[in-house]
């Protein structure tokens, strides 16, 4: 499985979604993706790619797109 196929599972799972409704997906754009979503969010994607993300990217993290930008930090190529 790719990065990507990961990471986009990871948003699939956490929301109960399709991966195609990732595409353009932002921050309280759905009804799961509110604070608690978005905390089970950075969790799930912490576990996923064995990392601890800092404050401010958690913070930062806010559409499907940006996340792949922040993860770039922590070496994770899509």
């Amino acid at each position: 499985m790719t990065n990507l196929e990961k990471y986009t599972n990871v948003f699939v799972e956490s929301f109960g979604i399709t991966a195609e409704q990732t595409t353009g997906l932002a921050y309280q754009g759905i009804e799961a993706w509110d604070s608690v979503g978005h905390m089970t969010l950075v969790a799930a994607i912490e576990d996923t790619f064995g990392i601890m993300m800092d404050t401010d990217d958690i913070i930062d993290l806010s559409s499907f797109e940006k996340g792949k930008e922040i993860l770039a930090k922590y070496n994770v190529e899509f």
